[in-house]
């Protein structure tokens, strides 16, 4: 079937909004001034604001935003968020923040809130919402931002490979949250740089099937280092405080430079910091290997200040980021030099096009394009 959204790369299409091109299509703001800034409410997906990574990431660029236009943040205030507990609250929280259209722009932070955003849409036909993680196509008050997380998952792979095969190690460990497109490209993705790296090297994959429990993140991670896994890569959210901490508990009882350290990869956010402990020997090291960053409060940020600027909404459109839009990344403070060389060069790759990424593994239900 013919998408027939308008895919738009996330740079360029911030120069086409700022030139405003996009037709107004009843989204055209007033003039405003620095008493009438675009509000803001963030509708956050299961796992809270401070999940260590895609909630806490979209509310820290919410935050800036606020901040550069001196706007209070917080619960209630004029950059809000609404925490979801459950699924079934989503239709609650999308009410609550079209209520009496408080808020100028309205987010949902999260491939699930997909249905529950498309409810309150034609419900309020003049609210303008964001989905963020996910696709709606065709409608003019719902703009959907992208992210190419295959492209910064194959980076992880190569990292992950790297350091494997320098420590003699036959297998890679995966864990995922709930499978569906978005954790398709992150799955793809490190396998595809996994494999282009050292073909034989075994990927081991595990789906927690939720991205809030922490505690099958530790089990999992459990299972795979007892297997023999040292490097895991963990796309599933809050999952993933599980994963970070099993590793600090079992790299206490190593020393700092033990090769069997278990390491993790973070993701959407950068995780050094959950991955800090003290070794055996005394040293304050951390158990991140690295994270694939996925910017989601800049495409939270960037949407609102050029509604600020230009008055004019993208509503039917996608603006997808990528390694080129400087929209998703490898951090690499951690990696060793070898390592970090390995990234670069399959980084350049991507970027010059000579590398192109798969977002689904072979054989997937899911197939979404962008």
């Amino acid at each position: 079937m013919k998408r027939s959204t308008q895919i738009i790369s996330g740079i360029a299409a911030i120069a086409i909004i700022g030139g405003g091109i996009y037709a107004a299509t009843g989204n055209k703001k007033a003039a405003s001034n620095d008493t009438d800034k675009a509000k803001l409410a963030l509708v956050l997906d299961v796992g809270g604001v401070d999940d260590h990574s895609f909630n806490q990431s979209a509310w820290e660029g919410a935050k800036r935003y606020a901040k550069a236009n001196n706007i209070p943040a917080g619960s209630n205030k004029s950059v809000a968020y609404f925490n979801t507990t459950d699924q079934s609250e989503l239709d609650q929280n999308f009410s609550l923040a079209t209520k009496g259209q408080k808020y100028d722009i309205v987010y949902g932070i999260g491939y699930s809130l997909n249905q529950s955003i498309q409810k309150s849409a034609k419900l309020n036909p003049k609210q303008k919402f964001v989905l963020v993680d996910d696709i709606v196509n065709g409608k003019k008050n719902i703009a959907n931002v992208m992210f190419r997380s295959e492209q910064s998952s194959y980076l992880a792979g190569v990292a992950a490979a790297t350091r494997a095969t320098e420590n003699g190690d036959k297998k890679v460990g995966f864990i995922g949250g709930i499978h569906g497109n978005i954790i398709d490209a992150f799955d793809a993705g490190f396998d595809a740089g996994v494999k282009a790296t050292n073909s034989d090297l075994t990927i081991v994959k595990q789906y927690a099937n939720s991205f809030s429990d922490s505690a099958k993140g530790k089990t999992i991670t459990q299972t795979m280092y007892a297997s023999g896994i040292h490097t895991i890569f963990a796309a599933a959210g809050f999952v993933g405080n599980g994963a970070f901490a099993e590793a600090k508990a079992e790299n206490s009882k190593l020393t700092a430079t033990d090769k069997n350290r278990l390491l993790i990869i973070g993701v959407d956010r950068d995780q050094k910091s959950d991955g800090n402990y003290t070794s055996k020997d005394g040293k304050k090291v951390t158990s991140t290997m690295a994270s694939s960053i996925t910017s989601v409060g800049d495409g939270v940020k960037n949407i609102a200040d050029d509604y600020n600027k230009n008055g004019k909404f993208p509503g039917g459109k996608t603006i997808a980021y990528g390694l080129n839009e400087k929209g998703v990344w490898l951090t690499k403070s951690e990696l060793t030099d070898s390592q970090k060389k390995a990234v670069n060069e399959a980084e350049k790759k991507i970027k010059d096009g000579k590398i192109t990424v798969p977002n689904h593994p072979k054989g997937s239900d899911f197939n979404q394009k962008f």
